[in-house]
């Protein structure tokens, strides 16, 4: 089962991975990961890598690709991986299948952007335990303060209101149009490759979407 979860930023889209690879013992692809790995080990294509990122600039796509193929090429993605983090663009997704990887199925985790806003500008923070509050749904017992130790939580940089509709912005421009790219690679809606859920059901509610899909996919690849 070759897979990729779509979604915004604050989607959920980390979770439900997470429940997949529990659930259906297959690995998390992850490029952000690759890259780090690559440089750390300081491989020929890690030592690339870092010059290019070193100047502020963006990895080529074909490096992308022959990182992510190297990696479904392993023993534990024979029975399928899940994409993180790549394709985020139609160029990217066209280079994907250009190099004969093809995805089984494609889901969005479709939340709305004012949901999303509250979801994430409202966390807070403690930054020495990692544990984690919201304004709205978690609520701290004192106000801004954790509830253990009584020290000041903290908003970081990245939920504050102004920086997630950027995010969001970012994603809609550039990632969206995978969802029309992947529609399209199919004659009807029942065997699309591409499926929507919605965002704002609970986990379990998405999870148990999700588990259904991939069954019925595994299923119809088998027929």
């Amino acid at each position: 089962m070759k897979l990729m979860l779509l979604g915004c930023p604050g989607a959920g889209k980390g979770t439900q991975a997470q429940y997949i690879i529990d659930a259906f013992n297959i690995p998390q692809i992850s490029t952000g990961e690759m890259l780090r790995n690559a440089i750390q080990n300081k491989t020929a294509l890690g030592e690339k890598v870092k010059l290019i990122m070193d100047k502020g600039e963006l990895v080529p796509d074909d490096i992308i690709i022959d990182l992510v193929k190297a990696r479904i090429s392993e023993p534990d993605c024979l029975n399928g991986f899940i994409l993180d983090g790549f394709p985020r663009t139609l160029k990217q997704a066209n280079a994907l299948e250009q190099q004969g990887i093809n995805l089984d199925l494609v889901i969005e985790i479709a939340v709305p952007d004012q949901v999303i806003i509250e979801r994430m500008s409202g966390r807070l923070i403690h930054p020495a335990s990692g544990r984690v509050f919201h304004k709205v749904y978690n609520p701290p017992k004192e106000a801004n303060t954790d509830d253990i130790t009584g020290e000041p939580l903290i908003q970081r940089s990245d939920d504050n209101e102004e920086t997630v509709r950027q995010r969001l912005s970012i994603y809609h421009e550039q990632t969206e149009p995978l969802v029309t790219f992947y529609q399209h690679k199919s004659t009807s809606d029942i065997n699309s490759i591409f499926k929507k859920i919605d965002g704002t059901q609970t986990v379990a509610e998405i999870q148990k979407q999700i588990h259904d899909l991939i069954l019925y996919i595994k299923k119809e690849k088998i027929a």
